[in-house]
């Protein structure tokens, strides 16, 4: 266990090092540096050693990484930009679906996959990494719009992969039958349970994080929500079947754990802003008193006290959402390590060639859904507009993550295309990471000053 620590502390040193004084983004050094460890131990195990372990490892890393996500996410900006992250998060998922479906015939015609099969695929290279996006993102000035755009689209997109993945293509490929109403019923269900589950357990944390004034408990507090918003919505139909209901459902822990998470982060926020207000409005009362020379030390007491509360919860708060991003990293580190060991790359060089023609064809159609958008909102006042140099951010910001291999562990390892499902989503896993990163920092980079002005722009 201590050599498994100090790799993992060796490698994010490491990692962040290369970071500061290369710029080279954190997810590329960690899976770089993780897979040199890994080689370098003679390939000895020290986390997971196959997919099934390593899928249990991201189900329980998961929630803290999109904690540290969705603290980045205001709710003002949802209401704003929610039209533009629909289309990106939900409509551009299901059309690129569609297209897929049209295309599979041609990219896969030697294997003769079934509609169910295509969807099961698709869905597992759909998700995105926000962890990745965040990382690139944070060392350049970008127009905050593009931002909420690019990372709003990878921390929702995760959950609508998940959806289509479990409840209408593992679903059909285990005999269901998929219709518009079931696809209909089922997705307004798991979005709005997620919804209901996510902003519930919210509001009890923030009833429990108003008994404590201790930044470590208030941190505590808000991991203890975004875990239990996850569980309780992926275990609902257990709290169901024991209220009598005799249900099946499962809901969205993606969702609820982002919805409770934000519900924390905006009622605190709204909360430390209209503090801050009433002090403002109290200094102009103690300045008037002043001139008629009526202050008196209470009235200055009571306002010293207001400003040492708000400066102290404001600082409070900041801090928190600083550890949590400080303990996303080391799980992001953890995984990478652990997706080094359980890579085979003898399985990735089989089927290169198949990994190789879907990287291109999700590459193709992502590109074509996001040009679609920004034809869209060119026509529209009401989403934001989008040229091709933020057509060229978004396209290549759909680097791919650690939870599509979660879902390539759902699938029955009997299904026979079994293998080749694992060496396309592995492969491109990888090709992403290092070939969409490695082009969005380029093409950012390139455009450099022009993101600035527009940066410039939006804060006058």
């Amino acid at each position: 266990m201590i050599t498994t620590l100090l790799v993992i502390a060796g490698i994010l040193y490491l990692a962040l090092q290369l970071e500061d004084t290369f710029k080279i983004p954190s997810p590329l050094g960690l899976i770089a540096l993780s897979f040199a460890a890994h080689y370098g131990f003679q390939q000895v195990p020290v986390l997971t050693g196959d997919a099934p372990h390593f899928a249990a490892l991201v189900v329980f890393l998961l929630p803290i990484l999109l904690i540290s996500d969705s603290l980045e996410i205001k709710l003002a900006d949802l209401k704003e930009h929610g039209l533009s992250l629909l289309y990106l998060s939900v409509v551009a998922a299901g059309l690129s679906l569609v297209m897929a479906l049209l295309v599979s015939d041609w990219l896969f015609a030697d294997y003769n996959l079934s509609t169910a099969a295509i969807i099961v695929l698709f869905a597992m290279v759909l998700a995105t990494d926000p962890v990745s996006v965040v990382s690139i993102f944070s060392k350049f000035e970008l127009p905050h719009r593009l931002k909420i755009l690019a990372e709003g689209e990878s921390l929702f997109n995760d959950a609508t992969a998940l959806i289509v993945f479990v409840f209408v293509g593992l679903f059909a490929l285990g005999g269901g039958e998929i219709t518009p109403a079931y696809v209909a019923e089922i997705s307004l269900a798991v979005v709005f349970g997620s919804l209901a589950v996510g902003v519930g357990i919210g509001f009890v944390g923030l009833a429990v994080m108003k008994t404590t004034t201790n930044r470590i408990a208030e941190m505590m507090v808000l991991i203890l929500t975004g875990y239990g918003a996850f569980q309780l919505a992926e275990h609902v139909y257990a709290l169901l079947n024991v209220l009598g209901a005799h249900s099946h459902l499962h809901l969205s822990g993606i969702l609820s754990c982002i919805f409770a998470t934000i519900t924390v982060h905006h009622v605190m926020t709204q909360a430390i802003a209209e503090e801050s207000h009433q002090i403002d409005r109290e200094e102009v009362v103690l300045k008037i008193e002043a001139r008629d020379q009526a202050v008196t030390s209470s009235m200055i007491d009571s306002v010293m006290h207001r400003i040492k509360t708000t400066i102290e919860e404001r600082d409070r708060h900041l801090r928190t959402k600083e550890d949590v991003q400080l303990l996303a990293l080391v799980a992001n580190t953890v995984l990478f390590v652990a997706m080094a060991e359980m890579i085979d790359l003898r399985l990735l060089l089989q089927y290169r060639t198949e990994i190789l023609v879907m990287f291109l064809g999700t590459t193709l159609i992502r590109a074509a859904m996001i040009g679609l958008f920004a034809v869209i909102t060119n026509r529209t006042d009401k989403m934001v507009n989008v040229g091709f140099r933020w057509w060229g951010v978004l396209t290549f910001a759909g680097i791919k993550g650690g939870l599509s291999i979660v879902m390539l562990t759902m699938i029955p390892t009997s299904f026979a295309h079994f293998e080749m499902f694992k060496a396309i989503v592995v492969g491109i896993i990888m090709l992403s990471t290092f070939i969409y990163s490695g082009i969005l920092l380029t093409f950012i980079r390139l455009n450099r000053e022009v993101f600035r002005e527009e940066l410039a722009g939006e804060t006058h």
